[in-house]
């Protein structure tokens, strides 16, 4: 599964973006948020996230807080 860092996040709407370890950055929408369970992220937390579509069309479907 790959990784990434938030890169912004609207808790009012529950969207947001992150950047891949590629750099390559990707958008994520409120049914990211709801089919991960996730209340809330922070700019800068790492993730693990699954991707849908391809191209310019992927978007992240679910996301997983990193924890050390």
């Amino acid at each position: 599964m790959p990784q990434g860092t938030i890169r912004s996040y609207d808790a009012s709407s529950g969207t947001g973006s992150l950047l891949d370890d590629d750099l390559v950055e990707l958008r994520f929408d409120a049914g990211a948020m709801r089919a991960s369970g996730l209340r809330e992220l922070r700019i800068g937390q790492r993730v693990r996230f699954t991707v849908t579509g391809e191209d310019d069309a992927r978007s992240v479907a679910t996301l997983n807080i990193v924890s050390l």
